[in-house]
């Protein structure tokens, strides 16, 4: 007679189909993700997704949905990874002005260092396709959400400029840190990453504080320029 299957053993080899199934999302988000970024959305096929994940094309559209459901997915996990709920948590924590737009200025910029070609497929499939639009608008809100909450910090602290509220301050904010920002300043303009964020740090220094706790430190211009 067969073993009886255990609790415990049931148990494992639940387990292990759910480290599986994690493995095979896990791959299939990767490799949608530098399929997208390197050969362009209406490029990249399902097949092809599957080949570099190595799992078959009605894989992909069991975990993903195919490529609108893959897109989504990819967005809404960077906008949920444990690092944006640190980022709020530094804000709302924040004493000091200066040290708070250096940090959102650096922020956004590791930020945008990370998903830089991802989120230009974003920006350039949005008019044309629903599902982009989508995405893109869930990656904006994410983006929004922090420099507001920035803002409303910078507004408790009495660090804004004589006329300036927290509203004006996150308008303020997203002119200066969106994506389109980083976009035109090193695509368009050549600047390395590191002098965009000392321009964009010192320029939102100068939009937005009122002097009171705010003094700048010393800019750091050693590296690429």
């Amino acid at each position: 007679m067969p073993p009886v299957p255990t609790r415990s053993s049931k148990s494992a080899g639940a387990s292990r189909r759910a480290e599986y199934a994690a493995a095979t999302r896990r791959a299939i988000h990767e490799a949608a993700r530098e399929l997208f970024s390197a050969q362009g959305y209406f490029a990249t096929t399902v097949d092809d997704i599957a080949a570099a994940a190595r799992v078959a094309p009605a894989t992909v559209y069991a975990v993903g949905g195919g490529k609108q459901g893959l897109l989504k997915a990819i967005i809404e996990a960077r906008t949920t990874a444990p690092d944006v709920a640190e980022t709020h948590a530094r804000i709302a924590a924040a004493t000091d002005a200066a040290e708070l737009l250096r940090f959102i200025v650096n922020a956004t910029r590791i930020r945008f260092e990370h998903s830089r070609d991802l989120m230009r497929v974003v920006a350039d499939t949005a008019p044309h396709d629903a599902g982009a639009a989508q995405a893109l608008r869930t990656a904006q809100a994410s983006l929004r959400d922090g420099l507001t909450r920035t803002a409303r910090r910078l507004a408790e602290l009495g660090a804004l400029r004589p006329g300036a509220d927290a509203e004006e301050a996150a308008e303020t904010l997203w002119f200066y840190l969106n994506n389109n920002a980083y976009f035109t300043l090193t695509d368009d303009n050549g600047w390395s990453l590191e002098k965009a964020e000392r321009w964009l740090r010192d320029s939102l220094h100068h939009a937005l504080l009122n002097g009171v706790n705010t003094t700048p430190r010393p800019p750091v211009i050693s590296g690429p320029r």
